[in-house]
């Protein structure tokens, strides 16, 4: 296993990702196509916030109830995005560390980081999550 392997070398680089001014149905929308549990949320091409498939279920009924779809796109029309997602999210660099992003990952409550670039810290650049840096320690075990 390589010691200072950058998380650019195991980090998702076509990141699917959500305007700020888009609606919380085409999150969830994005989430569900997808298969995916994290959105970063950009305004322009700066990174904002993170919002998560968790986010979106905290708000929902239809877990709860049958047939209580129309209730959820009720609650998603009254709120935006900026209202749900987690603001100035943790991020990290592109040449950071694999290690340091287990760090992050098993010391604090994220389960994905947004990755920005080195020379911008506002452009985001991908996305790494505990599934990239357990299959990365599985492949080197």
């Amino acid at each position: 296993m390589k010691k200072r392997e950058p998380v650019s070398s195991i980090m998702t680089k076509h990141v699917v990702a959500v305007q700020l001014d888009d609606t919380l149905i085409s999150a969830n929308n994005l989430i569900r196509k997808h298969h995916i549990r994290h959105l970063p949320v950009i305004h322009g091409e700066q990174l904002v916030g993170m919002i998560s498939k968790t986010d979106l279920n905290r708000l929902t009924f239809s877990g709860l109830f049958a047939g209580e779809g129309d209730a959820d796109e009720a609650v998603f029309d009254m709120l935006n995005i900026s209202q749900v997602m987690s603001h100035k999210p943790r991020a990290v660099k592109e040449s950071d560390t694999i290690k340091y992003v287990a760090e992050i990952l098993s010391t604090e409550e994220f389960h994905a980081l947004p990755v920005v670039d080195d020379h911008d810290e506002s452009k985001l650049v991908g996305i790494v999550t505990t599934t990239d840096v357990i299959k990365y320690m599985l492949d080197n075990y």
